[in-house]
């Protein structure tokens, strides 16, 4: 194997390892926002982003890119959190074809309820990850990351 092949299996692996760590995370908060909150974690997500907008809706692309989401998966899971009363969508005075969502004060109540679960979740997953010799480099490194 020459240099190229092993830089390309460095990559992969650390790929691999991004991947395990995403997986254990998910499932970890999937779990706890199912149990308590009846959420997905995507369902969350989408909840989080928009009450970070202090305010102001999103469009549904901006939204779309921020869950990590094609649009038609964004529209069915804004559908189904607006069903709920969580969130409200409406159409843009500008642009006709353009839809916005924000929160309702159900789901700014339901997210408060939410987030802290959510938070414990992840620091005792990141936690236990960190316990596991290839998972630990990359949780010393997310622990690194400056503060928003």
């Amino acid at each position: 194997m020459g240099i190229a092949d092993d830089a390309v299996e460095v990559r992969a692996q650390g790929w691999r390892t991004l991947a395990a760590l995403h997986g254990r995370l998910e499932e970890a908060l999937e779990k706890a926002l199912q149990a308590r909150f009846d959420l997905s974690v995507v369902e969350y997500t989408v909840l989080d982003t928009l009450d970070r907008q202090d305010g102001w809706h999103m469009r549904m692309q901006q939204l779309s890119r921020a869950a990590a989401l094609s649009h038609s998966a964004t529209t069915r899971l804004v559908t189904r959190l607006e069903k709920r009363g969580l969130l409200r969508r409406t159409l843009c005075d500008d642009d006709r074809r353009g839809i916005y969502s924000s929160l309702t004060d159900a789901g700014r109540e339901l997210l408060a309820k939410a987030r802290p679960v959510h938070d414990d979740t992840l620091s005792a997953t990141l936690d236990e990850a960190c316990a596991v010799p290839e998972l630990e480099p990359l949780v010393t490194a997310l622990h690194a990351l400056p503060r928003a």
